[in-house]
Formats: C-alpha cells, structure tokens, sequence
C-alpha cells in the first residue's frame, strides 16, 4: 500500500490548526493517563476502602494485583481499537477510547466501599479498571498514527506530545495528592477525600468527547476493507513487534516506578504521603516540559542515536540513585532523585512514540502501535507496582528492589534498540 499522503494546512492557519491537534489528541491522553496515575497515587486509599485486610501489604498487593490485571487486557483494547482505527479512521477510534476511560472513572467515583456491599466492591472495581485498560489499549496507537501522518516531517516533535500529556495528567493528580494530603486528615482521606482526584477526571471526560469530536480526521484512507490487519501484523511484523516493546521497556518501567513512588515513600521509607507526591508532581512537570524538546532534537539525531545516549545514562546510574534515596530517605533527598529520574525518563521518551511509530507502515500502523505498547506496558509497566512490592519482601533485594528491577529491564532496551539501528528496522517513515 501506498504511503499515506501527508495534510498540508494553509499557512496562515498552521499554527491554529497544530493547536487544535495537539489539544484534541492529547486531552484524551491525559485524561487516560490522569485516571491511571490516580490510581496508582492513592493506592494506599483504594486499598483500605475496596481491599481491606489486616495485613496492609496484602492489602496493597491485592490493590496492585488489579491496577496490573487491568494492563492485561490492554493489548486486546490495542489490537481491537487499533484495527478499528486502520479500517475506518483514527478519530473514530479516538472517541471511543474517551467515552470508554470516561465511563470507567465514573463507576469508580460511585462504587460503595467493602464495608458497604461486601465482595462485590473489589469486583465491581476490578471491572471499571478493565474497562479503563481497554480504552486505554486504544488510546495510544490511534493517537500516535493520528499526530505522525499530519506532521510527518516533525515526527519526533509532534508524536512526542503523546508522552508530555502523560506528564500532564500526572501533574494534575500528582497536584491533588499534595493539595488533598495536606489540607485534609487522614480519617477525611480514608472516609471520601480520595474519591475527589477521579471526580475531577469525569469532569474532563466530557470536555474531551466534545473537541474531539469536532475533529476533522484529514488523514489518509485506511487499510483496505478486504484486508485483515490483525492478521498481517501477526504473520509478517512480529520481529517489529518485539523491537517496541523492548524499546517501549525501560521507560514504562521508570513511569510506573514514579507512580509507584507515593506508596514506597509511605510504606518502605516511612515518610508523609505529601512527601511522595510532591516528588511525584516535580516529575510530571519535568516531564512535560522535557519531552518536545527532546523529541525536536531526536528529529535532527536521529531516534537510535538519542534514545542509546539515555538509554547508557538510565543504565549506570538508576541502581546509585535508588542507593542514595534508601540510605538518605529525607524529603529533598526523595524529590531529587525522583526528578533525576523523570528527566532521564523525559529525554528517553521524547523520540520513543515517533521510533515506534516508524517500525510500521501506515496500513497498520495502528494496529502494530496498539499491540506492541500495550504489551510493553502491561509487562513492564501496570505490574511493575505489584512486582516491586514482592520483590521488596525478599530480604536480600529489600529497599533497592525497584533500583535492580530497573537495571534489568534497562539492559533490555539498550539490546532492542542497537538491533533497530543494526538492522534498519525502523524503514517505515512514510
């Protein structure tokens, strides 16, 4: 199939109409990944009203156990609203991942606690998260191929927006953990305070169904109707496949890790929930101001070029900053290495979404997005929580679980993009 051929905007209405892309596409990412974030923010919270046991650890593992399970089913979410998006346009998928995550917040906003309706609390939790997960398999394979085909000659900068609105929603659910923490008791927070962050999230919901829906979806045709898209990617681009989600590795590792913060700040270095989220909140900021400045310098390097540079930086000196954290586990020492950590994690994703989004041809460039993050993601990422928890239970890993988990999973990255620039994976550009 033939490239997709690239909009061309009138100049005088460039910059509105890159406003109004950028703010259509990525309200929806960070509603997906405020929603996410919040979560795994007030985990401690979610544990108590929907998980309770006399155990808190149990507690925390059976709360992460299903932030995770909820990744799982995001490659079925990728790989059917991918399709959708290869088939019949990106925005059409688009607006169904939003209606999706909007609905999901909602039933967790309303959902009476355990004490209330017993067993059926967890459950009922556990089904708006798989919701959620669902919407959000969709979300960033449709987003991606949507940003790249109306800026293909700034891939690097434009896909980038993808990850700085991630940075985004963490902002905002990082701000209502700070704000919330310090204004309100701890019996307050318990009884409904935590309920306010995804209260909010359903306010946003419908702003974003709105623009979006005022979208024009000027992109080109999709893939054919005869085709079978799923299939395609499954039989000829399985190795393009694994190479995202090696790429995709470290830095899902690191962004979950970040998420994760809040808990380990309260649980393991036995500091105030503000703490955490502070850290947490500079992160984001750092995060979504770093990401398009890497992406545009990614656009002059090169992608590999970048992201081994970082990847090499991730490598040598995650496991010191989680040494350093551990053995001075005071505020300013947390906030630091968390930032430290959030800026590596910025510049690494700057290039990311455009690099993936080169490993596929437009016919299924959804599809393959959709399938290869959300595998990446649920891997690495939505269970990091809950493995780092475990591993942190075994006395010879204890606190710098999280700094060996992420060495490793660094190591795998690095060896995924040497391959790409190796073997010139990444020839898809059109």
């Amino acid at each position: 199939m033939a490239p997709s051929t690239p909009v061309m905007f009138p100049e005088t209405s460039k910059q509105k109409s890159f406003t109004r892309l950028v703010v259509a596409v990525s309200i929806g990412n960070a509603l997906e990944w405020y929603d996410i974030s919040s979560y795994g923010y007030f985990a401690i919270y979610v544990s108590r009203a929907f998980f309770p046991n006399s155990d808190q650890a149990i507690s925390l593992l059976l709360t992460f156990g299903t932030f995770g399970l909820a990744f799982l089913i995001r490659p079925i979410g990728g790989v059917v609203l991918g399709a959708y998006a290869d088939r019949h346009g990106r925005k059409a998928s688009l607006m169904i991942s939003i209606v999706l995550m909007t609905i999901g917040t909602l039933l967790i906003v309303i959902m009476p606690t355990f004490e209330t309706i017993g067993i059926l609390a967890p459950i009922a939790v556990l089904a708006a998260r798989l919701i959620q997960g669902f919407s959000a398999g969709g979300e960033f394979g449709s987003s991606t191929a949507f940003l790249v085909e109306h800026m293909p000659d700034r891939r690097g900068f434009i896909a980038s927006w993808q990850f700085a609105s991630q940075g985004l929603g963490q902002v905002l659910s990082s701000a209502f953990g700070v704000g919330l923490t310090s204004w309100m008791t701890a019996q307050e927070m318990d009884a409904w305070g935590w309920r306010i962050p995804f209260l909010f999230g359903i306010l946003v919901g419908p702003v974003g169904i709105y623009i979006r829906n005022h979208l024009e979806d000027a992109t080109a045709p999709p893939a054919a109707k005869h085709d079978s898209v799923v299939g395609k990617v499954f039989a000829e681009q399985k190795l393009r496949v694994m190479l995202a989600i090696g790429a995709l590795a470290v830095s899902t590792a690191v962004n979950y890790l970040i998420i994760y913060m809040p808990t380990y700040a309260v649980k393991t270095l036995n500091l105030p929930p503000a703490v955490g989220f502070t850290a947490t909140l500079a992160a984001a900021v750092a995060v979504t101001i770093l990401t398009p400045i890497a992406g545009t310098v990614s656009d002059r390097i090169g992608r590999t070029t970048h992201m081994i540079a970082v990847g090499l930086l991730i490598l040598f000196s995650v496991f010191p900053a989680f040494l350093l954290l551990t053995r001075i586990p005071v505020p300013a020492v947390i906030v630091l290495s968390v930032l430290y950590l959030a800026v590596l994690k910025a510049v690494y994703f700057g290039p990311l979404a455009a690099l993936m989004s080169e490993l596929f041809p437009p016919a299924t460039r959804a599809t393959g997005l959709g399938l290869s993050y959300n595998i990446g993601v649920a891997v690495f990422g939505g269970m990091g929580p809950a493995i780092m928890t475990w591993l942190g239970g075994f006395a010879l890993l204890g606190d710098l679980a999280p700094g060996y988990y992420l060495t490793v999973v660094c190591l795998l990255s690095l060896s995924a993009l040497i391959t790409i620039r190796a073997t010139s994976a990444n020839s898809y550009a059109a």
